[in-house]
This record gives C-alpha cells, structure tokens and sequence, in this order.
C-alpha cells in the first residue's frame, strides 16, 4: 500500500472542507458578528495545508483499493477535526486543543456533547459552525466527496463501503456509486430544509431553525442555546423535533426507495423501519407511565410529554433534552441509554450497533436454541424473507464481541482514571454510541468539561470509533494492515 495516493484523495477532502466554511463566514459577513476574522484565517489556513499536500501528492493519482479506502476514512475523521477546531480556537484562544478537537469529533461524529457553556453569548456563526459539523457528518464527509466529485479517479465504492454504516454495504440503490450518494445527499437535503422550515412554523428564529436542522438531521445534540430545548419550552418545537428525529433514524436508502418511487412501500418492506418505530412508541408509553408513577410528573400528558421527546431523543442518538432526565428515576435513563445502543436504522445519522445488527443477532439465538433441541434442523436466519449468509452473522457476532468489550475496557479506564462509574460508563455508552450527554458528571444538566485532558482524550477516540462502527478505526491500527 503506497501513502501517496491516499494523501492526494485527503487533500481534495480539505480542500473542500475549507469550502464548507464559507457558510459560517458568509453569515458572519452579513450578520456582523464578532468571528468574522476566525473564518478568514481558518480558511486561509485550512485550503493553504489543503493545497500544499495536493501539490506535493498530485503525481500519485491513481484507483483506491480496499485497504486504501479504510486508511483514508480513517485520516479523514481524524485530520478534519484539527481543521475543524480553527475557527473555535482562533475566537476562543482560551480553549484547550484538547477541548477544541473534543468539540469538533463531537460534532462531526454527530455526537452532540459538548464542552462549551455560554452557548447563548457566542457570536451566531460559531454556533452554526457547530451546526455545520453535525449535518455534514450525519452523511459522511466521504459520501459527499464521491458524490459532488465524481472525477476524483478513485475507487468510490470502496470509499462507500468504508464509511457508510450497517453490515449490508453491498446494496446498491443505483447503478452507479457516485449517482447514489448524489440521491442520498438530495434527499438529505430536502428533508433538512423541510425541517428548517417546520421549526420556523413551530416559534423558532430563522437562525435557530438553520441551526437546529442541521443538528436534527444529522442526530447530534449541539444547540445555540445551554437550556436546549427547554429554552422554548414549546410542545410544538418538541413535536416537530420528535418528528424528523425519527425520520433521520431511519435508512436514508429508504427515503431514496420511497422518494424515487413515489410510494410508501419502501417502508413497509424495510425490516428495520417497523421495529425501530414500534420500540420507540412502546417504549416511550412505558417510561411516561413509569414517570408517572413514581411521581415525577404530576398528570400523564406531562409525563408523556418529558418522556417521549427526551426518550426519542436519546433513542435516535441525537442527545436533545427538555428537562434534566438524569435526575429521573435510574432505569428511566439506563433504558433510554440502552436503547440508543441498537434502535437506530442502518444507513442512518444514528449510531450505537444499529437495529439490522440487533435483528441478526436476535433471530441466531433463537437458531442455536433451536439447534440444541434439533441438532440436526435446518433453520437459516430469515430477514425479509432472504436467508441471512453465515459471513454476515459471523460478522454480526464479532462486532458484538468487539463492541462490549471496547465498552467495558474503555469504562475501566475510564473509572481507573479518577471518574465515577456511572459517568465512566455512561460517558463512553453516551461517546461510542454517538448520543452526547450521558449521567453523572456528563449528564443531560453538564458539560464534558470537568473531565481530565486524559479523558477528553478517550471519550473522542471512542466517539471517532464509535461513528467508524470499530473495525474500520481499529482495523487500521493493527500490524497486519501494514503488512504488503
């Protein structure tokens, strides 16, 4: 494997990243905020370092195979962060490069936690910088890549492959690769600008709504404001939030289907769709009548109010909040944790192990169970009427093994570290997942920034594995991939 011509793919991503900072710099320009100069430097800096190695890589132009595919998606969520941290860095010289690429993984992770406070006294621009962040990330700064250059001359499907989540990456909603992401990215888009729209309708400000789309679709938590959505405390804002969180959690391969089609049919055949809508309506009416019993809220319609937007919210991995749900009942928010761990769809912004992960695993127990009565049955695993191959439920199996013990080993660290186990734990669930606040220190009410550097550190490796769905991250790290 030559470096190369991977640096050369790398540098045409920073190119266009420093591209992507135009938004925040044309919004500064017209609105006279006070970070006008921390774009054009950042700018600056970014599309000189962009160039500068296009210049020095532009001979080594040649087809990405698979190894190089990997090594690139992982340099670029590693490298874009550092460029990403400039224009926060340059208007807040206080902040710590630890903190400031803790901020940055978290918004292109689309995790959503954050270690600012003051959120509602920073200039506009720097907010929707952070808004920016967390809807690119929501599809993938490869995806886009494949998809607006086409010309790149190199192997865009492996690049796909590489980024997009969900064991099944070898579906292809259309011919070609690059005419796929184009139809994700259509359809990504369409759905944010109908959000931005429905928050305007429900009381936001234009500005919050362009925010807050953003945020929403991309199913990272990061807010203009430190109450978040209690700043409104508005059923309206919450439902329309509720809403379009659900649609971001599901596969926007199905949006495309449906799109394209015109039809609600995608829907009803996609197998993950049904259960993620149905474990979140029944688990939304079990937490409200739980709240309800222990007494938190004194009617239901409140209850159900605080429980539905805050459950959905962390369900789907965004990590909004209207209320302080640390302070629930314990199970309330362990459940809510849990179910960010697996309820979101494949090929959505969503993170944790995906709900198509889930149903495999599900339907192999059932299999082996059958199997120790009937050791000579026939049974495959069945997903939408298709036998599920074993490399698939072999795969399956090994990120299970892969993603519990990151969790445990990271929450041992963590805990060695000086953090209390429930923050230890819920902070690299809240980071691995890519859901944002977790409990405890890191709760819904706080910030990450009582943690230790040492610990800033290793949430945003977790959140950057996290949103590389592990083996993508770690294969990289291992000897064999060096190897000729």
């Amino acid at each position: 494997m030559r470096l190369a011509p991977v640096l050369h793919v790398l540098s045409l991503v920073i190119l266009l990243f420093a591209g992507c900072m135009l938004l925040p710099l044309g919004y500064s320009f017209f609105a006279h905020d006070a970070a006008l100069h921390a774009y054009d430097e950042a700018i600056v800096a970014t599309a000189l370092c962009g160039a500068l190695l296009w210049l020095v890589t532009r001979g080594a132009k040649r087809e990405l195979q698979i190894r190089d595919g990997f090594l690139l998606v992982a340099l670029v969520w590693t490298v874009l962060p550092g460029f990403a941290t400039l224009p926060l860095k340059i208007y807040l010289p206080e902040l710590s490069f630890t903190d400031a690429y803790f901020e940055a993984v978290s918004g292109l992770t689309t995790t959503g936690a954050t270690v600012l406070s003051g959120l509602d006294a920073l200039p506009p621009s720097i907010n929707l910088w952070r808004g920016l962040l967390v809807w690119i990330g929501g599809m993938g700064i490869i995806v886009l890549t494949v998809a607006i250059l086409p010309l790149l001359g190199v192997g865009g499907s492996q690049l796909y492959k590489a980024e997009t989540p969900g064991p099944m990456k070898d579906t292809k909603l259309t011919p070609r690769i690059t005419e796929t992401a184009k139809g994700l990215w259509l359809v990504y888009f369409a759905v944010s600008a109908a959000c931005l729209l429905a928050y305007r309708w429900a009381g936001m400000s234009w500005f919050d709504s362009l925010m807050h789309a953003f945020t929403t679709l991309g199913l990272g938590a990061f807010s203009s404001h430190d109450a978040s959505f209690a700043f409104w405390d508005s059923p309206r804002v919450e439902g329309v939030a509720v809403v379009f969180m659900l649609l971001a959690s599901i596969n926007f391969g199905t949006h495309f289907l449906a799109w394209r089609k015109l039809s609600f049919k995608p829907y009803k055949v996609d197998p993950e769709a049904k259960l993620f809508v149905g474990i979140v309506a029944a688990s939304a009416l079990a937490i409200t009548i739980y709240l309800q019993a222990a007494g938190t809220y004194p009617d239901f319609a409140a209850a159900a109010r605080y429980a539905a937007f805050n459950l959905v919210s962390v369900a789907t991995t965004t990590g909004y909040s209207n209320a302080d749900y640390g302070s629930w009942p314990i199970f309330a928010p362990l459940w809510m944790l849990f179910l960010g761990s697996f309820v979101t769809c494949s090929g959505s912004a969503g993170g944790g192990m995906k709900m198509i992960r889930a149903v495999v695993l599900f339907k192999q127990l059932f299999r082996e169970l059958q199997r120790s009565i009937h050791p000579r049955l026939y049974n495959p695993a069945m997903i939408a009427g298709q036998p599920i191959e074993n490399k698939v439920v072999f795969a399956v199996l090994a990120f299970a093994f892969v993603y519990v013990t990151c969790i445990a080993l990271l929450t041992l660290v963590l805990t060695a570290s000086g953090l209390d186990v429930i923050s230890a734990f819920s902070a690299v669930i809240a980071c691995i997942n890519n859901t944002g606040p977790g409990l405890g220190e890191v709760g819904p009410a706080r910030t990450f920034a009582a943690l230790t550097d040492f610990q800033t550190w290793l949430c945003s490796f977790t959140m950057l594995l996290g949103r590389l769905e592990l083996f993508t991250l770690l294969v990289v790290l291992t000897p064999a991939f060096w190897r000729r």
